[in-house]
């Protein structure tokens, strides 16, 4: 969706640096279209998360996930996804270990028409694994890769259309949740484990509702905590506040508008959970440094898809 800029070593950029990298959530504010630098899996210091859908095949050997409070293993040949925003960690790779690692902004996910349940499995948390694997999988994986990281915006135009569509093969070719064959572990400490599943709880509470007149309030009283320590743990574990998630949230759901219907901006704004259009042009311009009307324009001038 956005030009592909080089990488930093690790993939992105953690949106609170000060932070240990062992810390047990660490967000990073990355949002575009793009691929991993390393084919090789290494361990991860503790969880990440970060707002796009990543996508990894296994090329060899096999990697261990703590994912959603369980241990998940993908071997060689297996292709998965997930929500980025699902604290994740690598805690186990055997020895050479390499995978193809594929990062989907949210935007283009919301704009898949026909995925209801695909995509509430995504939003809820699941860790889809493909049931069918093409033959071609292993080489156009590895190709994908390669063109993102080349930086070529036509390139990366294509890609984008074909990996869209291997997603879409996904979902009617058949597809598992792995957390249903994964083991609970004790990663953390109690009291982190405790604060680990507030988190995911309130992550999980703002992407079903943040279409709605929600609030830092709703989102602590959802999950049982007083507000005034719900913001403070959210704050101090995802590096930006709650009203800050809603928002972020509002703004994939208006991208995916904007691209994929002829609703007018006004629209737009309240059908994305914007209780004002002048707010939603200062939210979206401020994140995205582009102005509603001129995203739309240039999504339809590269021949974007319309409902």
């Amino acid at each position: 969706m956005e030009h592909v800029k080089p990488l930093l070593a690790d993939e992105s950029v953690p949106v609170h640096p000060d932070h240990d990298p062992r810390h047990p959530l660490v967000i990073f504010g990355d949002h575009r279209f793009c691929a991993g630098e390393s084919l090789t899996v290494h361990r991860m210091a503790g969880p990440h998360m970060h707002s796009q859908i990543e996508l990894n095949f296994v090329l060899t050997g096999e990697m261990t996930y703590w994912f959603d409070g369980r241990e998940l293993t993908v071997d060689e040949g297996r292709l998965c996804l997930f929500w980025g925003m699902i604290p994740h960690q690598v805690i186990d790779r055997s020895e050479g270990t390499r995978f193809v690692c594929l990062y989907v902004p949210m935007s283009v996910f919301l704009g898949l028409a026909n995925l209801s349940r695909f995509r509430d499995a995504v939003f809820r948390g699941a860790m889809i694994e493909a049931l069918e694997i093409r033959s071609w999988d292993r080489d156009i994986f590895q190709h994908w890769r390669e063109e993102l990281l080349a930086g070529d915006e036509n390139l990366t135009e294509i890609v984008r259309n074909e990996l869209t569509a291997r997603v879409l093969r996904i979902e009617r070719d058949g597809w598992r949740d792995l957390r249903e064959e994964g083991s609970a572990i004790a990663a953390f400490s109690a009291n982190d484990s405790e604060r680990v599943e507030h988190i995911e709880r309130m992550l999980r509470f703002i992407a079903e509702h943040a279409l709605e007149n929600i609030s830092a309030d709703d989102v602590g009283n959802a999950v049982g905590l007083h507000p005034n320590y719900a913001m403070s743990i959210f704050k101090r574990a995802v590096g930006h506040t709650i009203n800050q998630a809603i928002v972020r949230h509002r703004l994939d759901t208006a991208q995916s508008l904007l691209i994929s219907t002829d609703l007018s901006i006004t629209d737009v704004a309240f059908e994305s959970g914007f209780g004002s259009v002048s707010r939603f042009y200062e939210a979206f311009s401020q994140r995205f440094v582009e102005k509603p009307t001129a995203f739309r324009r240039r999504m339809r001038s590269k021949g974007m898809p319309q409902a």
